[in-house]
Order: C-alpha cells, then structure tokens, then sequence
C-alpha cells in the first residue's frame, strides 16, 4: 500500500506540472485553478467556451498571472478553419491550405507573425499550431485545409515560416501532428487511425517537416494519436516510446531527429488514446513514453479530476510503472518552456489594427476558373440566392464557426438571401427534389453554391450537378481542398473557409475585388 503524498511533495508537484487542463467560465477563475497553480500545476488552455473577445480574455490571462506569473496560457488558434480566438466571427487569418497555395514564405511569416502578436495581447504564450502534416490523402477527414499542402517540401518551409513568425511574438510554437497524421481517411477523435507506410516514405514525406521546425528551433512538438506499424506496430504515437523516445528524441546519427524541447499530447481524452487506455491510463502511459506535457481539452476540468489525474501519475511512479525520473524530467521541459515564455513576453510590436494581412492572404489564395471560351466573368450586380452545402463538422473545427460567403455577399449585395441545403435534406428529398427545393429557394436569383471537399461528399457532388444542369450560371465557391475538377459558370477555390476566405469570394463574385 502507497501511503498518502502531501501537495508539497516533489513527486506531486511534477504530476501536476505536466497537466495542462482546460476550464469553465469566461470572466472568473474556478476557484481551485489558483489553488492547484500554487500547488504546482504550470499552464491550463483555452478554448472557444472561455472566448468573448480579446478583450476579456487578456482579463481572464491576467487572473492567471495573478495566481501564477509564469503560467502557461495555450490555445488551439491555427486560424482558417480552426479558431477559438474568433470562434464566433470566423478568422480574419487564412488556414495552412490557403498560404500553401500563395506559396510565399515571407507571407506565411507575416501572417503567423500578427496572429501571435494578436495572441500575446490577450496573454496567451503557447499556440498548438501550426500543423506539419502532409495532407497526402485526399479524403483526409480531419487535416484537409489545416495542412499547407500535399508536398512535403513545400509544408516544410511553411512550417518554418510559420514557427519563425509565431515565436518572433514571443507566442512558443507547436507543430503537430507527430509523426504526421496526413496520410489517413480516419478522424482520431473518434477512432485510432492506421499509416501503413514504409520507413522510407515516413522519413521521406511525413517527417520531412518535423525535422525542418526542429531545425528552425519550435518550442513544442504534439504528438499524434496515430498507430504507425513501421514505427511501433502496438501502441499509438503518443503512448509509443518507439515513436517519441527511439525516433523523435533520439540523435540524428542514431536515425532520430534530435528533438530537445518539449513533447505535448494531442488532447488525452480523444478516443484513439481514451477509449482503449482509459483517461488515468492513457496519462501514464504517454509521460512513460517520453511526453511531457498533457492536454486535457475536451471537456472542462474540475479539481476533482486534476486531482484523480495527479494521484494517477504518483500512483505510477510509486508502483515502478513511470520512472521518477521520467516524470521529473517532463516537468522540467514544461517549467523551462514556462521560463521562456516570460522572457520572451514583450510582443514584437502592436497588432495590426486593421489586420490587413490576413485578408490580403486570402485574397491571394483565391484560384478561378471559367469554362473553356466562357469569356470573362461579369459580376454579379444583384443579391443573388447562396445555396451552402455543410458537410458534418469535424470536432477540431466545431460546429460554432460561422463559414461560408453569404454574410460577405450580403454585405456587398444587399438582400443576399443563404439557405443551407443538408445531407438529411437530401436523403429524405431525393435527387430532383433536393434541388427543385433549392430552385423554389432560389426563385429568380442567381445562384450560387458553395461546398465544403465536395471530393469526398457523394451527396453533395451529386446535388452540385443536378443544380448545375438545371442553372448553369450557378458560381461554385469550394471552400475546402479543391480536389474535384472545377464546375460552374465561375469556378472560386479559397482552400479554406475562414471569414476572410468568405469576403475575397464575395469581392470576385460582386466585382469589388481590389485591383
């Protein structure tokens, strides 16, 4: 039997160093969270349940730096699709897609530059972003537009970019989704997801832009709840010592990449790790295997849970299951990146008040097609009718995101009228009724469609041709990866549907696209 740990025991002050939970509330701290920051815990995260507006969270920051002057504020800001800072509005930043696209690294750069500028006004010093995935599988259900692309040279030096521009505010990066969860047709929030790739097409392709943010020196890698037989034919990344010791840890010279600094989880509690290890299991098990840092963020915390979480860890290290010294080398990344981050506090330089680079982005983006000998498009100059096609939600994305151009087209033609036109709706209609209730919406209007990785959607592929046989002069606004050929009498690819991508739609579609 272990007898009981005080709160000021080493041990205990190491477990609670490497949770990183999540919490409830907006406006006030719970009151066990400046309790537990006493006691040891180092950081919490954000998410978009915490987010009112910039304003109130560099409120809420200071809370925590009240309790804790160094405490770790992390958040889930990729921009694009992904965003908790603008969760309500959508983001004024294009995702990983839409840069890749540009292919300009110096305005990737700018980019992650003033969202971590934007990020440390509000006091948040860790962003779980950018991801360093290889979007190789097209019907990828959870990367997708998160990725820069599907070529590994081209996500490698966006990658750098990106980390450069993030940690030139002062804001650590943290690429994700180690060793690469590009290659996969399974959302490991839901299941455990299997690359069934050689050794050689891992180092090759999946590694190549890890091992260039290691080299540009990113804070923080995340590791992914993904099972790599060439690699560890049992165990997930994040609970494989195979994957983050004898690969991500070891030296180059050993096959390795030589990482240092700190290893976070993906989120513990998601099912590929939780559904098999239990939540307590799956802790132990991760530190064990050479991460340092767990995120808790599916759910909000309570003491009851960081204290269950805790015990869990010293339970571990009491019974010879996790190394002392595997425990208090983890905590010892997570308070030394800690000390960094209050160094490297002062922002380099004010945000962009009128946040201009992020829309420009978007603006670049942009690819259009017309039909073979179509001419050239003639805006629209009266509101037109947006039918939008949403596929389900992914869980990193979440369902809370305004997407698409109808508010920007209304903005631009007033009396734009949006409908939107789902799979149910469709399963129920039919094929012909599907779209003669789009058409009785439309009425005289002219249409325009806007999808979502139409590619990987066969209802809605098969309702986007029956419109555009019964009208069209129907515009198609793809606002996912534009694989499907282009169709339409006006073809726009954002490859992302962040607000911005939305508004540069708009301004083709209206004619007020800058010159």
């Amino acid at each position: 039997m272990t007898t009981a740990v005080r709160d000021s025991d080493t041990v205990t002050r190491d477990a609670l160093a490497v949770l990183q939970p999540t919490f409830a509330g907006t406006t006030e701290l719970p009151d066990w969270l400046p309790r537990q920051l006493a006691n040891g815990m180092t950081g919490v995260g954000l998410f978009g349940r915490n987010i009112v507006s910039p304003e109130q969270v560099a409120a809420l920051t200071a809370q925590l730096r009240a309790a804790k002057p160094d405490v770790l504020v992390s958040v889930d800001e990729e921009g694009g699709d992904v965003t908790r800072l603008e969760v309500h509005g959508g983001s004024s930043f294009p995702g990983n897609h839409a840069l890749g696209s540009v292919d300009d690294t110096a305005l990737t750069r700018e980019v992650a530059a003033e969202l971590g500028r934007r990020l440390a006004a509000c006091g948040v010093n860790l962003n779980w972003a950018p991801s360093a995935d290889v979007n190789s599988d097209p019907d990828n259900p959870v990367i997708g537009v998160r990725s820069f692309g599907d070529d590994p040279q081209l996500v490698a030096r966006h990658t750098v970019a990106y980390v450069e521009g993030l940690q030139s505010a002062g804001v650590a990066a943290c690429v994700k989704h180690f060793p690469g969860h590009g290659n996969t047709s399974v959302d490991s929030h839901h299941a455990m997801p299997l690359i069934d790739l050689d050794s050689d097409t891992l180092h090759t392709r999946e590694l190549a832009p890890f091992k260039a943010a290691i080299a540009a020196g990113t804070r923080c890698v995340m590791s992914a709840h993904i099972l790599v037989p060439a690699l560890d034919p049992d165990r997930p990344a994040t609970l494989s010592p195979a994957v983050l010791t004898g690969l991500l840890r070891a030296p180059v010279a050993e096959g390795g990449l030589g990482y240092d600094g700190l290893i976070f989880t993906d989120a513990i509690e998601m099912k590929a790790v939780a559904g098999a290890y239990g939540l307590d299991g799956g802790c132990v098990h991760a530190i064990a295997a050479g991460a340092d840092a767990l995120c808790i963020g599916g759910t909000p915390s309570d003491e009851a849970e960081v204290l269950r979480l805790r015990d869990a860890l010293v339970r571990a290290v009491h019974s010879g299951e996790l190394p002392e010294e595997r425990l208090h080398d983890a905590a010892t990344r997570v308070r030394e990146l800690a000390d960094w981050t209050a160094e490297a506090a002062a922002p380099a330089g004010a945000p962009d008040p009128a946040g201009e680079v992020g829309l420009t982005a978007a603006r670049r983006a942009l690819r259009l097609h017309r039909p073979d000998g179509a001419g050239p498009f003639v805006p629209l100059t009266a509101p037109p009718y947006v039918a939008s096609f949403p596929p389900v939600a992914n869980i990193a994305v979440g369902e809370h995101t305004p997407w698409g151009v109808g508010p920007e087209l209304a903005g631009l033609l007033p009396g734009t009228a949006t409908g939107s036109h789902t799979r149910e709706e469709a399963e129920r209609a039919g094929g012909d009724g599907f779209v003669a209730e789009i058409l009785a919406a439309a009425g005289e209007r002219r249409v325009v469609a806007v999808v979502r990785d139409v590619h990987r959607h066969a209802w809605m592929a098969d309702a986007l041709a029956r419109l555009l046989a019964a009208r069209p002069d129907t515009v198609v606004v793809e606002m996912g990866v534009p694989h499907a050929p282009p169709s339409g009498a006006l073809h726009i690819a954002t490859h992302g549907a962040a607000r911005v991508c939305g508004r540069a739609a708009a301004e083709v579609i209206a004619g007020r696209a800058p010159r």
